[in-house]
């Protein structure tokens, strides 16, 4: 086994001997680029949005000092469509990875990609996990640590530059040592680095340091959790299965524990954001840096009876969204409008000064993070998830959020006949969604206007539910070890 040092110094070779075997180009003064990546942070998992109990002055301070998207959501709530999502600026339907199993597309234009190819230093560090059994190097990256599936959060086993060896040490300070080590390292280009955290997706194994971090703090159950009255009925059916709250989700049956060990695992990732951070001030690239942090999706920690994501409930498809870049955003902000996990590719080669990605579906958020405002930004958007035979738990979602209103609609397949409840929902007034207004006389002429507007929002991304599976019945046993 080799140690932390040792390997750090392999990938520091690797690296050095990379950048000298090929000329360097000329390019012109262009943003480095950090971008962040959690792995089912939900958006309230951060002090700057208000938690209760949960500190993370480093992510704050990125807040503080640039903007928080205050509503920010994925298109898809499930890890690795919304990482395609992420990099592609495609919703899933376009880009193709509709489940945790599929590969991005080794074609599929991509912000590391573009900014590869316009001359820039590119590294990826850390959780991949777009497909399981592949851990070798992916288009647009000159230098890559990562692993296949999962990862553990202790001694992982890493592919570094094609080198593979378990790496002693806790998975947020592993690969946050790789990333300050490379950040130290000379770069006569502009950089964009890639940062994967395996936190806090469970089984959630907090660092020593942070075990009993939350012992005093009580954790009940939310409000919502035996809420079952306005919901359809597949969600009280599996209320006892692998994401259902009465479910033996990752062995832990202490509520209280579950809870306290999600949220620490979350103190190690506020730590590296810090490391970094002070890497890219002492490199004297932190105020020409734009640093992008999001998480890839939300999680359901026993609101609507649920331990998971992939349904459109607000806790499953909000997340955290930080921006720092002082040249673009001179006054920091919280930008209220509704923004996606799509628009970050589009956002990140306009700041970069490149062209329109082709075929990214999101918005460049570049005007609204510098005045605030954008008159042409959207009014609603696309949701959607296809049932998964791995994970038989959640059927079909096709639903359309507003600033005010959501629809939520579960197509049981390509032409066969809706067989679950929809949900409809007035956030302006009921932000918990504890009161479903589908049957509502009074609410009857908004269901059909947000009807029509899922219709007119599947034609124009081009989601004709041709790649729709169809619904199978809710499995009551576990999923496969390996998957998990």
């Amino acid at each position: 086994m080799i140690n932390r040092r040792d390997f750090l110094r392999i990938g520091a070779a690797s690296l050095t001997a990379a950048a000298c075997s090929s000329p360097q180009p000329e390019t012109a003064a262009r943003p480095n680029v950090v971008f962040i990546l959690t792995d089912d942070q939900r958006w309230d998992a951060l002090s700057a949005a208000g938690h209760p109990f949960l500190k993370t002055p480093n992510l704050d301070r990125i807040a503080n000092e640039g903007v928080r998207f205050a509503n920010a959501f994925v298109t898809t709530s499930l890890c690795s469509p919304s990482r395609a999502s992420f990099l592609s600026g495609r919703y899933a339907h376009s880009h193709g990875v509709l489940n945790n199993f599929t590969e991005y597309p080794v074609d599929l234009p991509s912000f590391p990609v573009a900014l590869h190819d316009a001359g820039y230093e590119t590294a990826y560090i850390g959780k991949w996990h777009m497909g399981e059994d592949n851990d070798e190097k992916r288009p647009g990256f000159d230098y890559w640590i990562s692993h296949k599936g999962q990862g553990t959060y202790w001694d992982t086993t890493f592919n570094v530059n094609g080198e593979r060896r378990e790496v002693p040490g806790y998975y947020t300070n592993v690969v946050t040592d790789f990333a300050v080590d490379w950040l130290s390292q000379p770069h006569d280009k502009p950089f964009l680095l890639c940062l994967g955290h395996k936190a806090p997706h469970g089984v959630w194994i907090p660092d020593k340091p942070y075990e009993h971090a939350f012992d005093d703090i009580p954790a009940t159950e939310p409000e919502t959790a035996r809420l079952l009255d306005p919901l359809p009925q597949w969600v009280e059916d599996r209320i006892a299965t692998w994401h259902g709250i009465d479910g033996n989700l990752y062995g832990l049956e202490d509520f209280g524990k579950f809870i306290r060990n999600y949220y620490a695992t979350i103190l190690s990732v506020d730590d590296s954001v810090g490391r970094v951070y002070e890497a890219l001030a002492k490199a004297g690239r932190l105020d020409d840096t734009l640093i992008i942090f999001a998480g890839d999706n939300g999680f359901l920690l026993g609101e609507h009876a649920s331990i998971d994501k992939r349904t459109m409930w607000e806790e499953s498809i909000r997340v955290p969204l930080l921006a720092r870049y002082p040249p673009l955003i001179a006054q920091p902000r919280v930008i209220e409008q509704q923004v996606l996990n799509i628009d970050v590719a589009p956002s990140v080669v306009d700041i970069c000064g490149l062209p329109p990605l082709p075929g990214a579906q999101g918005h460049s958020f570049k005007r609204l993070v510098s005045t605030g405002e954008d008159p042409d930004w959207r009014k609603s958007w696309l949701y959607e998830y296809n049932f998964e035979t791995q994970f038989p738990y959640t059927p079909n979602v096709r639903g359309v959020r507003t600033d005010d209103w959501k629809y939520v609609h579960y197509p049981n397949g390509p032409g066969r006949p809706e067989t679950h409840k929809a949900e409809l929902y007035h956030l302006a007034v009921d932000p918990l969604e504890k009161n479903n207004l589908i049957d509502d006389p009074g609410s009857q002429s908004k269901l059909e206007e947000l009807k029509a507007e899922l219709d007119r929002l599947l034609k124009e991304t081009g989601d004709t539910g041709a790649d729709m599976p169809v619904d199978a019945v809710l499995r009551m046993e576990p999923p496969d070890k390996a998957i998990r």
